[in-house]
């Protein structure tokens, strides 16, 4: 049995990135970056007004000015502004010569044909050539996770051929004969099978292409078809189950015939101590425990990091400090244990929670935090990392 660290180090230092592919920006949407994106424009391109109003000289705001232009967005201005002149002017149009300001036409009036201002302002109300974007400048980085947002600068620098890293294929499988599908009503001494949709849910909101390959029966020969099957055809396999000691858990054994080096099967935490990972050349497989609290949190804490790192994103652990609102206690010491919790009024309260079969605690919680090896007691007040879930 290793510690946590000494897994997530194993875990980390085995990734192997993806190659690349392009795709059009408007599927680009939670993949990869694979480079960085310069811009092929200065933004904005022109000296342009920030609102409606008039364009003016700076030194002219106390007297009448002759209106001698209307310019709307999209135009060009025709007239160069004189002294004791302005041009009316459009959000988004470009400022003509001769202009330092423009007045917001909330600040103004006519008179006797005359513009006259009835307020003073502190700012130009220009957007100045280039002050959001210089040609040249990096304005999207390689390793972003792509989001709405970023559509807009990819289309705002014609950059609509996306370099991404390639999807990471995912084969999934549960294993037991007391597994029975969700669309089945489970007989005596069955269960349905939640992990394997779970497992499959997470893996695609990260932008992975997971498969489902069913249940493998507590047997050599259908763990092996299935874990083999599943190797071939995908770059990670990821089980739940089948990784303790009873007799009939054949998952280790499978997978080293099927080529994998086992790294580690045992981790010094709770809820997962079980939980395997290995690899050969160019696969790799994940075997996680069979109580659904359990494979959601190693998913989260090592495939994640893992997957993602293949998919070219160093993952950020999503952690806030936060203060506890009661003391916690625990029994056991020996192990790193992560449980759920929910925040209440900006502070950690304990969510009611069985152990690791205990599915529906995770259904309520906002996050889980962490015991260290050898804690017994967190501390009412006590600041702790909320990793949110």
């Amino acid at each position: 049995m290793i510690t946590f660290e000494e897994a997530y180090k194993i875990v980390k230092n085995s990734i192997v990135v993806k190659g690349t592919e392009r795709v059009s920006f408007l599927n680009s949407v939670n993949r990869i970056l694979a480079e960085d994106v310069k811009s092929d424009i200065e933004m904005p391109p022109f000296d342009k007004s920030a609102v409606d109003g008039y364009a003016c000289k700076a030194d002219d705001l106390d007297m009448p000015l002759e209106i001698i232009e209307t310019v709307q967005a999209g135009q060009t201005p025709e007239k160069i502004v004189g002294k004791e002149q302005c041009t009316q002017i459009m959000t988004g149009a470009p400022v003509p010569e001769g202009a330092d300001t423009i007045v917001m036409v909330e600040y103004t009036e006519i008179k006797d044909n005359k513009l006259i201002i009835k307020r003073k302002q502190s700012k130009t109300n220009i957007a100045y050539r280039a002050e959001d974007v210089k040609l040249g400048q990096t304005v999207l980085k390689k390793g972003i996770i792509i989001k709405p947002q970023h559509i807009a600068v990819f289309a705002s620098v014609g950059y609509t051929e996306v370099l991404v890293y390639e999807k990471v294929k995912i084969g999934i499988i549960s294993t037991g004969d007391e597994l029975t599908e969700p669309d089945k009503k489970p007989g005596l001494s069955q269960i349905r099978n939640s992990n394997s949709y779970q497992l499959m849910s997470q893996a695609k909101t990260m932008g992975c292409n997971p498969a489902y390959y069913g249940i493998a029966k507590d047997t050599y020969e259908d763990t092996y078809e299935k874990v083999t099957k599943a190797l071939s055809e995908n770059d990670v396999l990821i089980l739940s189950g089948g990784v303790s000691v009873g007799e009939f858990d054949f998952v280790p054994e499978v997978l080293k015939k099927a080529g994998i080096k086992i790294l580690f099967d045992s981790i010094a935490v709770t809820p997962g101590k079980p939980t395997t990972f290995g690899k050969s050349d160019t696969k790799f497989c994940f075997g996680l425990p069979g109580n659904p609290v359990s494979s959601f949190v190693q998913f989260e804490l090592l495939a994640k990091p893992f997957l993602y790192g293949m998919s070219g994103h160093e993952y950020k652990i999503p952690e806030i400090k936060l203060p506890l609102a009661k003391d916690f206690k625990r029994k056991r010491t020996a192990r790193k244990a992560f449980i759920p919790i929910n925040i209440v009024n900006g502070e950690v309260v304990p969510l009611e929670y069985h152990g690791s079969a205990h599915i529906h605690s995770l259904s309520f919680a906002d996050g889980i935090i962490s015991y260290l090896v050898g804690v017994d007691t967190l501390k009412k007040g006590d600041l702790v990392d909320v990793r949110q879930i």
